[in-house]
């Protein structure tokens, strides 16, 4: 599985972003795929979860209320849509590919990032 993230940018604080996620090659239903964070200096987080077939969702409690993780599996695409956006929500963002779930050790497959700025 090959993941290419696309849709970052640069937003005013309580703007709006929705990245996506083109998922190419072999994916199997019974796995999900994960959207974790990046900013300078710090870890890799967590920020939302669905499985394959949408019937379960996870959010980190930052971003609940705020982001919206979906789907399409005839594009093979997963969406992040994110609205009132905040200065700390800038960070990388990256797509993950595996088994469903918050921690990043979960996902064997990544996207190479994609850059998301919030100005205050």
């Amino acid at each position: 599985v090959q993941l290419v993230e696309s849709g970052g940018g640069l937003v005013q604080t309580g703007g709006s972003l929705r990245l996506s996620c083109a998922a190419s090659g072999r994916t199997v239903s019974n796995y999900g795929f994960g959207w974790f964070r990046q900013a300078l200096g710090k870890e890799r987080d967590f920020v939302a979860a669905i499985t394959w077939s949408g019937s379960s969702r996870n959010y980190a409690d930052s971003v609940k209320g705020r982001f919206t993780i979906s789907r399409d599996n005839a594009k093979n695409t997963v969406y992040l849509q994110m609205n009132s956006l905040k200065p700390e929500d800038t960070a990388i963002y990256y797509c993950a590919f595996g088994n469903y779930g918050s921690s990043r050790y979960n996902y064997g497959t990544w996207g190479q990032g994609t850059q998301v700025t919030v100005s205050s």
